[in-house]
């Protein structure tokens, strides 16, 4: 029959909180003191365990997303300067501090989310009839020899 399992129900709220909080499936096997393939067959024998890992990690990569996409356009959030004023001593002063847009963030935002247009590598279409016994032989057209070939 095999060993009882170390699974308790209450893993199942307890995993939902450390996968919010961006818990690796490695970092619950270390938390709950069992291997990865432990909590691998945690979630194929207790759905509701499986599903509690799939919704934590979902809200923490929303907020990974959402603090990216913030970073990308920039932002703007309420802050206070203190002050040393000789006649008042400590003055606190609220204010307004503006982040600006991140280029790298931005970069990173649009290859991910419109890949067609802002990958570095595009696919480009080569036609021809070179074949490998021409290349080999040299025999090419002077518009088909590699440009270091080509005369001027």
């Amino acid at each position: 029959m095999g060993r009882p399992t170390s699974f308790k129900p209450e893993y199942v709220t307890q995993a939902a909180k450390l996968c919010q909080l961006g818990a690796t499936d490695r970092e619950l096997a270390d938390f709950f003191e069992v291997t990865e393939s432990t909590i691998h067959l945690w979630k194929i024998k207790h759905p509701e365990f499986s599903e509690s890992l799939k919704l934590g990690k979902e809200s923490a990569d929303a907020r990974v997303e959402q603090s990216l996409y913030r970073r990308a356009v920039g932002y703007s959030f309420d802050s206070e300067k203190i002050f040393n004023d000789k006649t008042n001593g400590i003055v606190r002063a609220p204010c307004i501090e503006h982040v600006a847009p991140d280029v790298t963030a931005c970069i990173f935002w649009l290859k991910n989310r419109k890949s067609a247009e802002w990958r570095d590598v595009k696919a480009h279409e080569h036609s021809g009839t070179v074949t490998l016994e021409q290349l080999i032989t040299g025999d090419l057209a002077p518009d088909e020899r590699p440009v270091s070939q080509r005369s001027n």
